[in-house]
């Protein structure tokens, strides 16, 4: 098993209004009623198809503390006040870099919250795991996430046309990129 990177003891975050932190079985519902959303889920690489998909999921990452080589940690996105599931975000580690992707409710979507959360978690992978390059994935029919890579920093690096076979169907795919020495400026 590789070494795992400096500071990936655990992954808790707070910021001004959200804390990032680990799924816990009381969000099964929440996380079902908007990961099941045909809005929501039509980007996305999984859609439950029922509650026990999600209690499954949240059981299966509950048991990763800290993110490994190869292995996508989520965690969970709450209001700092009462704590209550707004969304969730991934990332996989490979070679001092990051794959990423994030998730909001319908009614969490809008109000600055995804930027917000991935200022946190670049400020976290650049600086305490010294994570050199992070990337996202993006289906570019998905203007709101394009429009998020962008105004948070990133580049979009390459368009794949009907690269990948989504749901049923051929889609192009649209990868962004930042560099850790991008990001000391950007954040700076």
């Amino acid at each position: 098993m590789p070494p795992r990177p400096r500071g990936a003891e655990i992954m808790e975050l707070a910021t001004a209004r959200l804390r990032l932190d680990a799924l816990r079985e009381g969000d099964a519902e929440a996380l079902f009623r908007y990961r099941a959303d045909p809005e929501v889920c039509r980007y996305q690489g999984w859609r439950p198809a029922v509650l026990a998909d999600v209690e499954r999921f949240i059981r299966d990452q509950s048991v990763m503390a800290a993110p490994s080589q190869g292995q996508w940690l989520q965690r969970a996105i709450r209001h700092r006040d009462d704590g209550a599931l707004i969304g969730d975000l991934g990332f996989c580690l490979a070679d001092a870099q990051a794959e990423f992707g994030i998730t909001l409710a319908p009614a969490a979507q809008g109000n600055g919250y995804a930027r917000e959360a991935l200022h946190a978690l670049f400020g976290w992978l650049f600086g305490e795991l010294g994570i050199h390059r992070v990337h996202a994935s993006v289906d570019p029919r998905n203007a709101p996430s394009m429009a998020l890579l962008q105004a948070i920093g990133m580049r979009k690096e390459a368009h794949f046309r009907e690269s990948l076979r989504f749901h049923g169907t051929w889609v192009d795919d649209v990868v962004f990129g930042l560099l850790a020495s991008e990001w000391s400026g950007i954040a700076g």
